[in-house]
C-alpha cells in the first residue's frame, strides 16, 4: 500500500518542497540532502523552525488534523525527498499499532525541538545558537540515520541557525578551538556530540 501510493522526488537545493497555508496532502521524508522548516513573512524575513536531514520525517501534526500546513519546507541541500500521501498515512494510523506509536513518539520529540529552539533563539547568544542548532541533527528519535560528519557548508548552517555567514564561521572556528567538531570544505565532523549538545546551556 505505501510503495504503491508514495513518490520520492529530487530537489535542488533552495527548491520549495511545500508552501505555509497549502493542504497538508503529504507526509514527508528525507532519504537525502537536507531540508529546513521555516516561515517568511512578505518581506521576505525568516524564522527556521528546524532543519532536518535524511532519515527524518515531518508534518504529521498538520496531516493528522487535515489543516492548511502552517509553516514553509524548502531544500538546504540537493536533496531526494519522500512523499506519503495523507489517505495511505491515516489508513496506517488507523490499522498498525506500532505505526501508531512512532507518529506518538515523533509528536512528542518535535514538540520537545521546538519548545527547544525558542527557548535556545531568546536566550543563548550566538555561539551556543549554532552549536545548539548542530546539535539538533543528531536527536537519535528523529534523524536516527545521521552519522558525526555533516555534509555541510557554513552558509547552510546560518540557514539552519539563522545567523550571518560571517558570524557563523566565526562561531563556528570557537567551537572548533574548543575541539568539539573540525571544520574542512563543506564538512563538518563531530568530535564530542555530548560536549556539542551541552554547549550553552549554563546560560539558560
Amino acid at each position: 500500500m505505501i510503495l504503491a501510493s508514495a513518490h520520492a522526488e529530487r530537489l535542488e537545493g533552495g527548491a520549495w518542497i511545500a508552501r505555509r497555508q497549502e493542504p497538508s496532502d503529504y507526509w514527508i521524508g528525507v532519504h537525502s540532502g537536507l531540508i529546513k522548516l521555516a516561515i517568511y513573512n512578505a518581506s521576505g524575513r525568516s524564522c527556521t523552525l528546524s532543519g532536518v536531514p535524511p532519515g527524518g520525517w515531518f508534518g504529521e501534526g498538520s496531516v493528522i488534523k487535515r489543516e492548511l500546513r502552517k509553516y514553509d519546507v524548502a531544500a538546504i541541500q540537493p536533496s531526494l525527498v519522500m512523499f506519503v500521501p495523507s489517505e495511505t498515512f491515516h489508513a496506517l494510523l488507523e490499522s498498525s499499532l506500532p505505526f501508531t506509536g512512532f507518529v506518538i513518539r515523533q509528536l512528542n520529540n518535535r514538540m520537545g525541538e521546538f519548545i527547544a529552539s525558542i527557548q535556545n533563539s531568546r536566550l543563548l547568544d550566538v555561539d551556543a545558537r549554532v552549536a545548539q542548532s548542530l546539535a539538533q541533527l543528531f536527536n537519535p528519535d528523529l534523524y536516527p540515520d545521521t552519522g558525526r560528519t555533516l555534509a555541510i557548508s557554513q552558509e547552510e548552517v546560518g540557514l539552519l541557525a539563522g545567523v550571518s555567514r560571517q558570524r557563523i564561521n566565526q562561531a563556528l572556528q570557537n567551537l572548533e578551538r574548543l575541539q568539539i567538531l573540525r571544520l574542512s570544505y563543506n564538512q563538518i565532523d563531530v568530535l564530542d556530540l555530548e560536549r556539542l549538545s551541552a554547549f550553552g546551556q549554563e546560560q539558560i
